[in-house]
């Protein structure tokens, strides 16, 4: 039962919104949400979304 329930939020960086870079959004899978990049980066599953969140803007920190 690991059905993606859909994307709940993106980054909204002006970065993300030129299309260039890496644009990350925050995805909800059952009880746990993660963040995916554009690049095919995958964050780790996280219970909060403000940390899923924080992992994304640090794999764009580091990008």
């Amino acid at each position: 039962m690991s059905n993606v329930v859909g994307v709940a939020q993106e980054d909204g960086s002006e970065q993300g919104l030129r299309g260039q870079g890496h644009h990350t959004s925050v995805v909800e899978q059952g009880r746990f949400c993660f963040v995916r990049c554009t690049c095919g980066w995958r964050g780790p599953a996280r219970r909060a979304r403000s940390l899923a969140r924080t992992d994304g803007e640090g794999h764009r920190a580091r990008a």
